[in-house]
């Protein structure tokens, strides 16, 4: 049996802006300089237009030989362009490129299409009865937004060695806006578990290397890709997606984005160097699939597969299956039951992984995105620093819970953004350093989640399935402490690492568990009078918090004298580290607690100077 950090009770429980990195110590010293604004869909995944289509036939037996099938997928599109009178020189006709996992065909175009004509090339196909699916292969961007330069909060209880992590990574502990990931770390860091990155690949970084695997790039056009052949290969390096042509997608530098999402999924810890990950000790499996202007369906649909330990033609197996596979991207257009995205998301699930997304930056309804509006999936909203939306966030029905994604400017640096590894280079990787910076977006959101999927499956002492898993999470998210107006709904509340461990972990027995906090229990609205104590004393007291109270006021009032209130979630305050605290003149002490989290706060009065009659009361 696992053991548990959980018992009750415990002691110590557990991008619209510019880009901004951090100079790095010792051997990272770096001031690079600004990046202009990124994150928005390319001009050519927004215009409806495409280059490349996927077809799939009805009939097995078409199905099932190959050879046929692809060439009744190019003779179909080859007529259908006829028909709708589009030249196809015989020098740059329509190419067959290969079958995707779930039995598409992929077909490329013998030039990009507009809006209409990718429109009525589409309808000419599905007139044909042969035929039952064909769409756009459309192309997905990542979902986050690059941080300003600027730089800038009080470190937490069990703050790991890593020197930006106290100031700089709000959202792993801020009590407000973070995800309580100190509270979590005592009883699981991931151990064992692999968490697919499905995005840009992944650069070399000392802070995170240890936790890479592998991987596979899964590109198949060499413009996007920047490799010289169209082939898969093993290895998910990120050559940069930076583009200069305004002709093919938007103008911007290379983001380095998978780099910064693995990083909140599982950046080493502890280590003295840089900052910290959610899941520190999973393992991180990336999966390049978004290039130079984005990336194909066709090619992350059949990455889903592959990460989740299905087939894939012309791919060796995955030697290492990933039971969450984080998806931090997406593209306009609804996911429909048939699609590649939803097709491949049912055989990731079947395979037993966890679907994570990022909900989109479009401060839009994400039903109308893909893969946000798949079912079977666990779509992540974006929240603030003060636990509010993010304004850039999408939203609605589809959206099961939220994470911290940041502000941006609305909070200004460090807090309006989420911060972990990157490179500084505005191109490629070699011309650049290793350092750290900041971006928000809802793909910073989606990995915080990601990373508490590994810990709750680390400690599971029965793997929890996909839809296990989306259930537990959205249980547990604490409340916002921050109004969502209702027509902008982002699920059930901020992702909250230790409740989601807590409700999987059976209690902590025998040798490894830390001792019980000792300390005497008080109920709600039940005040506690005639307290005294001389300076320097300390009286430690405990109030259990059920799931979903809106509001929690700890107060101490009366007689005389001077007391100083602390106030943890999960762990016994100090004079040095506290959640909460209220340190005014005499024995007036008041602190809010806006959305608390459910469990055990722990409050502590201590005597600045001598103090008789005092009253404690919690409010909730």
């Amino acid at each position: 049996m696992r053991k548990s950090a959980f018992s009750a009770p415990r002691r110590r429980l557990l991008c619209g802006a510019l880009f901004l990195a951090l100079a790095a110590p010792a051997a990272f010293a770096v001031q690079p300089a600004p990046r202009p604004m990124m994150g928005a869909p390319a001009k050519a995944a927004q215009d409806g237009g495409a280059d490349r289509l996927i077809v799939r036939y009805r009939a097995a037996t078409l199905r099932a030989d190959r050879r046929a099938a692809a060439s009744a997928a190019q003779g179909a599109v080859q007529a259908a362009l006829g028909r709708i009178g589009i030249a196809t020189p015989h020098s740059a006709g329509v190419r067959h490129l290969r079958r995707t996992a779930s039995g598409g065909e992929v077909v490329r175009l013998p030039r990009r299409l507009d809006r209409a004509e990718t429109a009525a090339l589409v309808r000419a196909l599905k007139s044909d009865p042969a035929i039952a699916y064909v769409a756009p292969d459309r192309r997905m961007q990542h979902t986050g937004l690059p941080a300003p330069r600027g730089a800038g909060a009080a470190a937490p209880r069990l703050a790991p060695d890593d020197p930006y992590y106290a100031n700089y990574q709000w959202h792993l502990h801020h009590p407000t806006g973070g995800i309580g990931a100190p509270s979590a770390w005592n009883a699981a860091t991931g151990e064992g578990v692999v968490v697919a990155v499905l995005d840009t690949g992944i650069v070399e970084h000392d802070d995170l290397n240890a936790n890479v695997l592998e991987g596979y790039d899964f590109i198949t056009d060499p413009f996007v890709s920047r490799r010289d052949t169209a082939e898969r290969v093993p290895g998910a390096h990120d050559y940069g997606d930076w583009n200069d042509d305004p002709a093919q997608c938007g103008v911007r530098p290379s983001s380095f984005h998978g780099t910064h999402v693995a990083g909140t999924v599982a950046e080493l810890t502890g280590n003295g160097l840089g900052m910290a990950g959610v899941a520190h000790g999973a393992k991180v499996l990336p999966v390049r699939v978004l290039g130079r202007c984005g990336g194909y369906e066709s090619d992350i649909a059949d990455a889903i597969v592959w990460a989740s330990g299905g087939t894939v033609e012309g791919v060796p197996a995955n030697p290492d299956p990933a039971e969450v596979i984080n998806l931090s991207l997406g593209g306009a257009g609804v996911c429909t039951a048939d699609s590649e995205f939803q097709r491949a998301i049912d055989q990731a699930v079947a395979n037993g992984a966890t679907v994570v997304v990022a909900a989109g930056n479009d401060n839009a309804d994400a039903s109308q995105f893909s893969p946000a509006g798949c079912a079977h999936v666990v779509a992540v909203g974006a929240t603030r620093y003060n636990g509010g939306k993010a304004g850039y966030s999408s939203y609605g029905r589809v959206v099961d819970l939220s994470a911290p994604g940041g502000g941006g400017a609305m909070d200004g640096a460090p807090n309006g953004y989420v911060w972990q590894a990157i490179n500084d280079s505005q191109t490629a990787p070699e011309l650049g350093e290793q350092t750290y910076g900041g971006m928000s977006g809802t793909s910073m959101a989606a990995p915080h989640v990601a990373g508490v999927a590994a810990l709750v499956q680390s400690i599971a002492e029965t793997p929890l399935t996909p839809a296990q898993m989306e259930a537990l999470l959205k249980d547990t998210a604490r409340p916002f402490p921050a109004s969502i107006p209702s027509s902008t709904p982002l699920g059930t509340g901020i992702l909250d690492a230790y409740a989601a461990l807590a409700a999987v972990a059976p209690p902590c027995e025998g040798e490894g568990c830390e001792p019980p906090i000792e300390a005497t229990p008080i109920a709600n609205r039940s005040p506690v009078t005639a307290l005294a104590g001389a300076a320097g004393s300390e009286q430690l007291f405990s109030l259990d918090v059920p799931a979903g109270v809106g509001s929690l006021t700890i107060l101490t009032y009366g007689g005389s004298g001077d007391v100083t209130l602390l106030v943890s979630h999960a762990a016994e305050p100090t004079s040095a580290v506290a959640d909460y605290r209220s340190a005014r003149p005499g024995n007036n002490e008041t602190v809010r607690i806006a959305a608390p989290r459910a469990g055990t706060y722990y409050i502590k009065l201590v005597g600045a100077t001598r103090f008789e009659r005092v009253t404690l009361e919690a409010r909730h």
